[in-house]
């Protein structure tokens, strides 16, 4: 598996998430849909941020710091000398501001959550999981720059199941997150997220067809 801005999985771990699914799916009709996406939202804001922490640090600096650099007296040349430092420095502020780890930093955790919950329900609806024969879709999303792990049942298994249950499967795959194991992390959850299906709408012998594909679904 490479990591980076996003992260590439080889075929023997797609294969593998793709059994972990298919062994949760045995002993219930629900469908579990895994899936890793780069990054929920944009964060353009950080950047605009980062730059302003970064300017206006420079121009504090320079200013405290002026019998320094500025030994002769002011000169009307230092005003643009100064000017012209604060906007390379903001420059570099948004360049630095689109780096994970300052996105990271600068966002709220709870907006970063908002904005796991909105890409899984956009996914949720642009890969039709509520389309199921007694609408028993669940999907596990993985959101890499945010480090967070969501789970979106349809509505009848969200009505079902108290909230306390679905962190459990969450909690599941973020243990294993922690760690840097991303494949381990989803299929962990998914086993859980098995097992819990099981109990609240199990298998019926005979009647249990696949409607939903086991393959991981990736996306930028």
């Amino acid at each position: 598996m490479e990591t980076g801005e996003g992260v590439k999985l080889a075929a023997e771990e797609r294969e593998r998430i793709k059994l972990a699914v298919h062994a949760a799916e045995q002993h219930t009709n629900a469908e579990i849909v895994p899936m890793i996406v780069s990054r929920s939202g944009l964060y353009r804001d950080v950047q605009h941020r980062s730059g302003l922490i970064l300017a206006l640090s420079t121009l504090t600096i320079l200013l405290t710091t002026e019998i320094l650099w500025l030994p002769w007296g002011w000169h009307a040349s230092n005003a643009a000398w100064l000017v012209l430092a604060t906007i390379l420095a903001y420059g570099a502020g948004v360049w630095l501001g689109a780096c994970d780890p300052l996105i990271r930093l600068l966002t709220p955790t709870d907006r970063m959550r908002h904005k796991v919950r909105l890409r899984a329900e956009r996914a949720f609806a642009q890969h039709a999981i509520s389309q199921t024969r007694e609408r028993t879709g669940v999907l596990i999303l993985v959101s890499l720059l945010e480090r967070q792990v969501f789970v979106l049942p349809d509505q009848p298994l969200f009505q079902r199941v108290p909230m306390e249950r679905w962190s459990q499967v969450v909690q599941s795959a973020v243990d294993r997150l922690k760690t840097g194991d991303i494949v381990g992390g989803l299929c962990q959850g998914i086993e859980t997220c098995g097992l819990l299906l099981a109990e609240i709408c199990p298998g019926r012998p005979g009647d249990n067809p696949d409607e939903l594909s086991n393959e991981l679904v990736q996306e930028p």
